[in-house]
């Protein structure tokens, strides 16, 4: 009978013995690749020339023989080589002070990762990629939304001019229409980018399956994660869409081109996500919070200043209350309803200059006349930094937890910003990449060292220069970024958790808000801003929740402290 038609061999009978040829085996043989019932083991192993290992049926495949000592048995796997052993390699001394575990504990190891990593790919990576590839759509109708919107605005103004305009108006209606289109090539490649990963994390998840499915040491032991490629999600697209600001038809006879309107600059960024996806743990995606279009005040607190004493700065302590220096040697903290909530004396007697508030909720402030950068612990004041040759004025307190100060030297003739980790000076920011300096000088102009200071989300340090009628703004390594020139005499600054960045125009009455490039986005000049002079935003997890950042805007020759919504 040829042998492939013989029933026992049949693909249809079950399986046997090698020995016996009894069905139903429930040992095997992982040395010699032989399928044993209970009684034929002692026969099997009588040949004691072979070294044999015999497992459970279910467990075939577990035993791993040495590449280098064959055909030893490897029960040990190197941690620190990453590789099984033999009793023969553990002897070599090639391992000696290397991390040793039993190879089935290796084993087990790798596949809780197995099931850990499809795990996360099934429940987690892959849902939120689906997620993101779903916002592409709604990202497209509210940019075309926007887009109609402006071209209606811009309608709407022309009706207003004389038809020698048209040519205009075609002109900045073509400005849209590229817009649009380079919005959305930038979202397309977002989401092909997005089916692509999809389609990989699918792939990647049916590998994975097999591997958990498999019992093969060899190829599971040598098993090493890929996770961390999907956890790292794409950049995205960071839209800013252009506005249109008509200028007063009453100034129609002024050139066409400079008072019909202008759209804002588009800009298309990549924001990296980082590793947003970390295991295990939930996945966070940061608020988007757009400009409203009208601010309005939401809480307008008047302070009693006695004689001289007026308020010239002002630091969000929560949602609920503010510090503030006045021109005596105490500090502080109201209420929105204009109550005191407590105070304390600066530890020297002199007046402060600037407030900050760090993490924590301790108080920072800076003494000029000591030379000194304090931090308030409870009711305990602790001078962190002692100057000799150097002035502290504007401080901030870094998301590291580090404290920024601006500096000037007794000269008056060198301006810097200085890092500090505790009393030790980590960074020096004062020159830029042609050694020109970034800061004006009290030399320049004695009379002027307002040099306002924040940190913004991105780790961006943002100065309001000014001397120079410049908001300068360099990175974390202190190169120069950008230089905003739109502002005459900035004074307060402060940041949100958009990044953006608001700076204080005095003489105007009006607030600038920049986005993180230094691209202007509007002004806020209505709530009956007057001698508008410190700034500060609330940046409490509480507020983000609410979905509302709100700006204290400091009235410096009133005593005023005016709540402002202007986003939401």
């Amino acid at each position: 009978m040829c042998p492939t038609m013989d029933p026992r061999r049949s693909g249809q009978d079950v399986l046997r013995c090698d020995l016996c040829e009894n069905p139903g085996p429930s040992m095997y043989c992982d040395v010699c690749h032989t399928n044993l019932c209970t009684a034929c083991v002692g026969e099997h192993l009588s040949d004691e020339l072979i070294e044999h290992r015999v497992v459970p049926f279910r467990k075939r495949g577990s035993t791993l023989t040495c590449t280098n000592h064959s055909p030893k048995i490897c029960e040990l796997y190197c941690e620190t080589c990453d590789g099984p052993m033999c009793s023969l390699c553990v002897t070599s001394g090639e391992h000696e002070q290397h991390k040793k575990i039993d190879i089935l504990k290796c084993f087990e190891n790798k596949k809780a990762e197995i099931k850990d990593d499809l795990q996360e790919l099934e429940n987690k990576v892959y849902l939120t990629y689906q997620q993101l590839a779903s916002k592409i759509p709604v990202q497209k109708d509210k940019m075309k939304e926007n887009i109609q919107k402006l071209k209606s605005a811009i309608n709407e103004q022309g009706e207003l001019w004389h038809r020698g305009i048209d040519m205009f108006i075609e002109k900045l209606r073509w400005r849209l229409d590229k817009n649009e289109s380079n919005v959305f090539s930038a979202l397309n490649r977002q989401e092909d980018e997005y089916t692509i990963r999809i389609s990989e994390i699918k792939q990647s998840i049916e590998d994975l399956k097999k591997l958990y499915d498999s019992n093969d040491v060899s190829v599971v032991s040598l098993y090493k994660s890929k996770n961390d490629r999907f956890r790292r999600l794409p950049a995205q697209p960071v839209v800013t869409l252009p506005e249109f600001f008509p200028h007063d038809v009453n100034k129609i006879r002024i050139l066409v081109k400079e008072n019909f309107g202008f759209l804002s600059p588009l800009s298309i960024n990549t924001e990296e996500q980082g590793y947003i996806l970390k295991s295990p743990g939930t996945t966070s995606f940061p608020l988007v919070k757009t400009l409203i279009d009208v601010p309005r005040i939401i809480a307008n607190t008047y302070i009693q200043c006695l004689n001289s004493n007026s308020l010239h700065c002002v630091c969000s302590a929560n949602n609920e209350e503010f510090w503030t220096c006045h021109r005596d040697n105490r500090i502080r903290l109201y209420n929105f309803h204009g109550e005191l909530v407590k105070s304390f004396q600066t530890k020297t007697g002199n007046s402060p200059v600037d407030i900050a508030v760090t993490k924590s909720g301790d108080l920072v402030y800076t003494d000029l006349k000591n030379l000194s950068v304090n931090i308030v612990k409870n009711t305990e004041i602790f001078e962190v930094v002692i100057l000799k040759e150097w002035r502290p004025f504007y401080v901030c307190c870094s998301s590291s937890g580090d404290i920024l100060v601006v500096m000037d030297n007794l000269n008056g003739y060198d301006s810097k910003v200085v890092r500090y980790s505790g009393s030790t000076e980590k960074q020096s920011i004062q020159f830029d990449g042609k050694g020109q300096r970034l800061y004006s000088n009290l030399g320049e102009c004695p009379c002027s060292c307002s040099k306002n200071i924040v940190e913004n989300m991105n780790l961006d340090i943002c100065v309001a220069d000014g001397h120079n009628n410049a908001i300068t703004v360099v990175n974390h390594a202190g190169e120069l970024r950008f230089r905003y020139t739109g502002i005459f005499n900035p004074i307060g600054i402060a940041t949100d958790s958009q990044g953006r960045i608001l700076a204080v125009e005095t003489p105007e009455n009006r607030i600038h808000i920049l986005d993180q490039d230094g691209q202007f986005l509007r002004y806020i000049d209505n709530c009956g801003l007057v001698a508008p002079w410190g700034l500060s935003v609330d940046n409490d997890d509480k507020l983000i929740v609410l979905r509302r950042d709100k700006l204290i805007v400091l009235r410096r020759d009133s005593g005023n402290v005016k709540k402002i919504q202007y986003c939401q």
